[in-house]
């Protein structure tokens, strides 16, 4: 039985809920970033080969995909609460299984296991932001996913403290850590804001027969950008030695980069109350492939690199509200394009290396930019196709 809508006015979380939900958010960012810093100790405790050790981060991002669906399948059917609650404990059951797991098996079936709720987490919280707050509703999902980013610095910068060999201790920390936001569940409301709420704000709804083509348009912006994310993220240290820096300053340079995704969603959160989505998306892609484009100027490479960091931070936060007001009864738009973005990041990798076999370690700013181009080129056709008519 579906859950009675909430009124528009409605809140969906007290304070304390959403100091809770972006502490959440700071432990999946964790939690995500924790496999790789991990990655020597439990070679050496399991024997593993360096592509064996990878399945880790890909379990947990399969995990992460089924999370999403399987939650939205459920969403509007049971409580908030019991979605949100079940994806906590998954995610720390998961944790700490893989932090006590006698063999490489069970490790990534607990991997798994904790993948499951971090999609569960990712995709409710995501999907309650982008109704709950009205027209805040950008700012404070700029808000919440800037934690992601603050869990993402912190998880490695703990492993690099206590040591790789101490990765157990952890994760199983990090299980305890998700235990008392159960009680800030209580300031969640179970029933979900009524659909189109606030969609005269960014373009009535879009017509039917134009809702496939959005809907697609909108996953592949998200496959794209994320993309990009995880190829500066993982390229950016080569290139930038390719061409002549050394490895303490790549590693800098791409750890800046992660921080300046945090940074710009702290900053365009005041903005996103001026100005609407699309302006935010449209000025983030053109910049973005700017930057990429001068990164390909050596001097100007790992400030590029930066500035490319500034300019995609607000895109995933800033899409989700625009999809909701733009194609408010697809209900399963959001799920989409979360489940998208995951595996634009698990794509990213194999894809952009191959084209980098092809072209060159020089060229990857260059391949990078091309898909910007396209990010750019998805985002004004869907300004077009959801202006009010």
């Amino acid at each position: 039985m579906s859950l009675t809508k909430a009124p528009p006015h409605t809140p969906v979380f007290s304070s304390s809920a959403v100091v809770a939900s972006c502490v959440g958010f700071v432990l999946i960012g964790a939690l995500q970033a924790l496999y790789g810093p991990a990655i020597p100790a439990f070679r050496a405790e399991f024997g593993l080969s360096p592509s064996a050790a990878g399945l880790g981060l890909s379990a947990h991002f399969v995990g992460g995909v089924a999370g999403v669906l399987l939650f939205d399948r459920l969403y509007g059917r049971i409580g908030n609460r019991q979605i949100l609650g079940a994806s906590y404990l998954l995610m720390a059951i998961g944790a700490a299984g893989f932090a006590l797991a006698p063999n490489w098996p069970a490790a990534l079936a607990a991997a798994l296991f904790a993948g499951l709720g971090f999609g569960g987490i990712d995709y409710g919280l995501n999907q309650l932001f982008a109704v709950g707050f009205g027209h805040r509703s950008t700012a404070m999902l700029n808000i919440l996913n800037a934690h992601f980013g603050v869990g993402a610095i912190l998880g490695p910068a703990l492993i690099g403290a206590v040591g790789s060999a101490h990765y157990p201790a952890v994760f199983l920390a990090f299980a305890l850590a998700n235990l008392p936001l159960l009680l800030c569940l209580r300031g969640v409301r179970d029933r979900v804001p009524g659909p189109g709420a606030g969609a005269e704000a960014a373009g009535g709804p879009v017509l039917a027969r134009s809702l496939g083509s959005v809907l697609a348009v909108f996953v592949a912006l998200y496959v794209l950008h994320v993309g990009i994310e995880a190829g500066v993220g993982g390229w950016e240290p080569t290139h930038l030695e390719t061409v002549g820096y050394g490895a303490g300053v790549a590693a800098t340079a791409t750890s800046v980069y992660w921080l300046m995704m945090t940074v710009g969603r702290f900053l365009v959160a005041p903005i996103a109350l001026r100005f609407s989505a699309q302006t935010i998306i449209t000025v983030s892609c053109a910049g973005m492939t700017v930057c990429l484009l001068l990164a390909s100027v050596r001097e100007l490479a790992p400030y590029a690199y930066a500035g490319v960091g500034l300019f995609i931070a607000p895109i995933f936060p800033t899409g989700l509200p625009w999809l909701h007001k733009a194609a408010p009864r697809a209900r399963r738009a959001g799920a989409l394009v979360i489940a998208a973005s995951m595996i634009g990041g698990v794509a990213a990798g194999p894809a952009l290396g191959k084209a980098i076999e092809w072209s060159g370690i020089r060229a990857v700013p260059l391949l990078l930019c091309g898909v910007s181009a396209l990010c750019l080129a998805a985002t004004l056709w869907l300004i077009r196709t959801t202006r009010p008519r």
